[in-house]
């Protein structure tokens, strides 16, 4: 029998940072690499919307998220998973938001027992790399093994593909 994967990720759209300059997207940077993971390997798919949904414009947006790092907020899901305990491993892809995660995906986290489950992080970023997010993970997900992560600019995202692919096949998805 072959190992379940989830696709568990935090995307946004409207307007986001490449490189220097602002640009209107309709999918997120996080959603365009979900998309080749989603290509390459056969996974189920989860996407994390906040109820209350952060700022069209980017400047706003990222002083929201600040805003629920600091108050380490929950913000609320319009959905949740039934269950993941179908899966083995748990791909979680994220932008990289003040050095971390979004506080939605700590709301996804802190739903399900992660003991026993490998969890593949993935953070789309324009140069901050990874950030704590790895540590955080450990810290919200108890009993998890959290593999090493990919970072992937996210201004790249569409051109993600054989990093993509090394990655998973590193990780014995490919």
């Amino acid at each position: 029998m072959m190992a379940k994967t989830l696709i568990a990720f935090f995307s946004r759209a409207d307007e986001n940072y490449f490189g220097g300059a602002m640009r209107y997207v309709k999918v997120g940077n996080t959603e365009v690499v979900c998309g080749i993971i989603a290509d390459l390997i056969p996974a189920d798919s989860f996407k994390m919307e906040m109820v209350n949904p952060y700022s069209p414009v980017y400047m706003t947006c990222i002083e929201e998220a600040k805003q629920d790092l600091r108050s380490n907020a929950r913000p609320e899901l319009v959905s949740m998973p039934e269950s993941i305990e179908a899966y083995d491993t748990i791909i979680l892809a994220y932008p990289n938001y003040w050095g971390t995660m979004p506080m939605a995906v700590v709301t996804f986290l802190e739903q399900f027992d992660f003991a026993g489950k490998t969890i593949l992080p993935l953070c789309t970023n324009e140069g901050s790399g990874m950030g704590s997010s790895e540590r955080d993970i450990k810290k919200y997900a108890p009993g998890a093994v959290v593999k090493k992560g990919l970072s992937v600019t996210g201004s790249q995202a569409a051109n993600a593909r054989g990093s993509v692919q090394r990655w998973l096949s590193e990780n014995g998805l490919l």
